[in-house]
């Protein structure tokens, strides 16, 4: 391991264990290297590029507004802005938007909101939030505490107070652990970082009950799962239930960095001038870029076709897996939220996949994700199908996969 006296190589801070791939640019579901090799890309940075790369659409609207005004901040009005908050909430349970960043400062923002409405309506006792194992919120010291993951806050002093997690998702140990300062519960739908795990509707059904039985607040982190990744523009709307408040981030800016708190009327106000602020969240280029992907999620056939893919994509996987029992062993997530269980070390598979110019990218509980943009063609989800098949017999017989 180098140490403080070696000499260095980047100076950039080393927080990553990065590839060595460097690419110079992208169209549609296709990065090319700076060497001229191209790869197919379902990772979208991380489920952000939910129109893929270069989007006609995304870089008329970003073109558009960056030669008439970029940033003035929130001390002004941003019609921008306004629009896509319309949009969002004519198109969700929302009545009100928070714009910020990223979502470590949406999942941020959605804990401080959560504990303030308590503190509003007189019961500031209400502090204590509840999430699940294998959760992930985020990076900030609270998005993490939040979370729980003792291997994310170790070196990092002590963590923020006031959460609770659950072991697993069962509905009589979570109403164990609610108690008279319990605030609210707070859970991706479907969990990425943890596992690509879907939580079921039926749980989610039984939280919504739950919280309003115990006059508490459900949160939603919906960074991950949310703007059309699993065929509906919210994952929770396949349950046929709504939060009380909820996180967005990666989709809605289409690689844009952009990032929002969704609430009720009732909740949200309470977030009054002084409360909580950004000096980005929200800006003209933003939102203009965030309404353009808003825009062509919701319309006719986008989202109908994100489900018909997901089945197709999911069906040839499901044989996959039969055939190849020695690499994979089950199939999770939603929609275009892929999981792939993984017998040998998931990271291996991600490597061999590179070989097979497919990226892919790693999960918990040894899990393989596959993220592609929402508007995947079928040629490319067969080019997939094959970089996954010829990835399983390269880790059977390394030489298969050897330059000649």
């Amino acid at each position: 391991m180098s140490g403080p006296d070696s000499p260095l190589t980047s100076h950039v801070m080393p927080s990553y264990n990065r590839s060595s791939l460097r690419f110079a640019r992208g169209d549609g579901a296709w990065l090319t290297t700076t060497d001229g090799e191209k790869y197919l890309d379902f990772g979208s940075g991380i489920a952000v590029n939910t129109l893929g790369h270069s989007h006609p659409k995304l870089v008329e609207a970003i073109t558009d507004q960056a030669q008439k005004l970029w940033h003035v901040s929130n001390l002004y009005e941003i019609p921008e802005q306004e629009a896509l908050a319309d949009r969002l909430c004519e198109n969700s349970f929302a009545d009100l938007v928070f714009f910020g960043n990223s979502g470590a400062e949406a999942a941020e923002g959605m804990i401080k909101t959560m504990r303030k409405y308590h503190a509003a309506n007189g019961h500031g006792e209400k502090v204590t939030l509840i999430s699940f194992a294998g959760a992930f919120h985020g990076r900030t010291l609270g998005a993490l505490a939040a979370a729980g993951n003792q291997a994310y806050l170790e070196g990092f002093g002590p963590a923020p107070t006031g959460f609770v997690q659950c072991p697993s998702f069962d509905i009589a140990a979570l109403e164990a652990l609610i108690d008279d300062t319990t605030a609210g519960i707070l859970i991706e739908p479907v969990q990425g970082e943890g596992g690509v795990r879907n939580v079921g509707t039926e749980f989610l059904r039984a939280l919504r009950a739950l919280c309003d039985k115990h006059d508490i607040l459900l949160g939603l982190d919906e960074v991950q799962c949310g703007i059309g990744r699993t065929g509906k523009l919210f994952a929770h709307e396949w349950a046929e239930i709504t939060p009380d408040v909820m996180a967005i981030a990666k989709g809605i800016g289409g690689g844009f960095p952009l990032g929002a708190i969704l609430t009720t009327r009732e909740v949200g106000r309470v977030m009054q001038p002084g409360t909580h602020g950004s000096t980005y969240g929200g800006n003209p280029l933003a939102c203009r870029v965030g309404s353009a992907v808003l825009e062509t999620v919701l319309e006719d056939g986008f989202l109908a076709n994100v489900q018909d893919m997901a089945v197709y994509f999911r069906q040839h996987l499901a044989r996959i897996i039969d055939e190849n029992s020695d690499v994979f062993s089950g199939l999770r997530g939603s929609g275009l939220m892929v999981g792939l269980e993984c017998v040998l070390p998931n990271m291996e598979i991600v490597t061999a996949l590179r070989g097979a110019n497919l990226l892919s990218v790693g999960a918990g509980e040894n899990t393989l994700r596959l993220l592609p943009p929402l508007n995947i063609e079928k040629t490319d989800l067969d080019t997939a199908i094959a970089a996954i098949e010829t990835a399983c017999q390269t880790l059977r017989d390394p030489q298969l996969g050897e330059a000649p």
